[in-house]
């Protein structure tokens, strides 16, 4: 497995993934710093990337395109940086790798990672 760290998170990601023996790249190394995130899924996609992100609209957009591809973990925590995240965020990676190479949406807290096997549907209410 891959990492693409979106802008929104520090490049110093990068090398606390390496660390733990995680491949990554940070999206700066890439591309545009404003490319929208679409872009960033579609670079992603083609390049076999699972996304790196503190950004909820990636996991929209899944839903709504009900996209199998890439992978996207989301860090919901208030301070999204590796010293303080990023033993949750490599512990349910190695946890969910699996699931990441096939296809899902992980979402990992200071307290809990949840994990939902892609394509993803939004309930009809």
């Amino acid at each position: 497995m891959k990492l693409l760290v979106d802008m929104n998170l520090s490049p110093r990601w990068v090398k606390a993934l390496a660390d733990a023996g995680i491949e990554a790249a940070h999206w700066s190394n890439i591309g545009a710093n404003n490319a929208p995130d679409a872009e960033v899924m579609a670079y992603a996609r083609a390049h076999h990337y699972v996304v790196l992100t503190h950004d909820l609209d990636f996991g929209a957009i899944l839903a709504a395109t009900h996209g199998e591809k890439p992978s996207v973990v989301q860090i919901r925590a208030e301070n999204a940086r590796p010293e303080v995240i990023g033993k949750q965020v490599i512990t349910a990676l190695r946890q969910m790798a699996a699931e990441l190479n096939e296809g899902a949406l992980l979402t990992v807290d200071p307290h809990r990672a949840r994990v939902r096997v892609l394509p993803l549907y939004l309930n009809k209410i």
